[in-house]
């Protein structure tokens, strides 16, 4: 019994050859200086994403959020909570 062929899309390809086609230039590597951060802050983040960082044996109001703090800043979440907040540890690059 013959077999069933299978179906091959190589259907609207002509008139264009390989050689016509240049492979592009692969982009110039250049790796990115090492960061050096700083010592670690901790940050408390509640529900309604405000940030608190503990200055002076006392909660007071963060600068940066955490979604702008991940853009420049090493930032790695504990595990434990406190208040319902979730902590964070926040390392500035020097």
């Amino acid at each position: 019994m013959a077999q069933k062929h299978r179906f091959r899309n190589n259907h609207g390809k002509g008139g264009s050859s390989a050689t016509d086609r240049r492979p592009a230039p692969l982009p110039v590597y250049e790796p990115k200086p090492p960061v050096v951060y700083g010592k670690p802050i901790l940050v408390l983040e509640d529900s309604q994403r405000n940030t608190f960082e503990f200055k002076a044996g006392s909660w007071v109001p963060f600068d940066l959020t955490i979604a702008e703090c991940r853009r420049t800043c090493r930032v790695k979440e504990l595990s434990q909570k406190i208040n319902n907040m979730t902590r964070y540890e926040v390392c500035r690059p020097v």
